[in-house]
């Protein structure tokens, strides 16, 4: 494979890569990753020591260790366009040699934990409770500008709910990592994750300006196909998922259930149940 170029993958003048600022050495093979970047402190707290701290935009990177092991906690901002940013230069760190520009022949796989916030589409899901993604749902186009394999599951309820919420567009829908869903998942919800592109009318959400698809809350609520539930949404896990699957990385996506929107309920503390899963999320590690 040829070299690759200097737009292509951009680099700082240290060598850093571009947005994230960091280099090999700066990451754990293990990372959790945040939105709000206030909460990588909410992560690191619980450190035993951090060794190295990078605040580069949105993206704010400490590493250090819990229980003896090397973690890294990555701030990402919100939205797919984010983490598509994240993913590809994190696996830069670890696949592409910075200095001759070329794939490593010999691939590292990380493991990623995304601990974030969402809503609940499902009455019966109470607020503070913790819910781990088996599917995700990417109502986002990120996608479109790759070829994700879907396989015929996934690919079938892709169809279908476009089909059955009226949508001008197909969804994809790709699964996480089942190794990390049995070490971290084990005492949490299993749902199925829907992600939008944006946080007001992708999720139904009106205030001043009237929204193309009113009826998608109750769509998405009553959707199914045999024993496939929508069970929450939020704005990241769709690209994380796909990406995880097109460069080799062990990725999940945990959600802290911080408002119900069929009840039209939000939780009194939410950084309490978001601390909580941090710790959860910790402790199985």
């Amino acid at each position: 494979m040829p070299k690759i170029s200097e737009t292509d993958l951009i680099l700082n003048p240290d060598g850093s890569v571009y947005h994230l600022s960091l280099l090999p050495k700066n990451i754990a093979d293990t990372i959790i990753t945040v939105g709000d970047p206030g909460r990588v402190y909410m992560v690191s707290q619980f450190f035993d020591d951090v060794e190295f701290e990078m605040n580069k935009r949105e993206f704010i990177t400490h590493t250090g260790s819990y229980n003896g092991r090397r973690v890294s906690v990555i701030s990402t901002g919100i939205g797919t366009d984010n983490i598509e940013i994240f993913l590809n230069e994190i696996d830069a760190l670890v696949n592409i040699d910075l200095k001759t520009r070329e794939p490593k022949s010999r691939k590292r796989k990380l493991k990623i934990i995304r601990v974030g916030t969402s809503g609940a589409l499902q009455e019966d899901i109470p607020l503070g409770s913790h819910l781990v993604t088996d599917y995700a749902v990417g109502l986002d186009n990120l996608m479109t500008f790759y070829d994700l394999p879907m396989n015929d599951f996934e690919a079938g309820i892709a169809h279908d709910l476009q089909r059955k919420a009226r949508l001008p567009f197909m969804p994809y829908v790709v699964r996480g990592s089942e190794e990390l869903r049995a070490q971290i998942g084990k005492e949490m919800i299993v749902g199925n994750t829907v992600t939008c592109p944006g946080f007001y009318a992708p999720q139904g959400r009106q205030l001043r300006v009237p929204i193309r698809f009113p009826q998608l809350i109750e769509d998405l609520n009553y959707y199914h196909k045999g024993d496939f539930w929508l069970t929450n949404f939020e704005m990241e896990t769709s690209g994380y998922y796909a990406l995880a699957r097109l460069l080799g990385h062990e990725v999940l996506s945990v959600n802290a259930i911080i408002a119900n929107r069929v009840k039209n309920k939000f939780v009194k503390n939410p950084n309490k149940v978001v601390e909580s899963l941090i710790q959860k999320v910790l402790e199985a590690l």
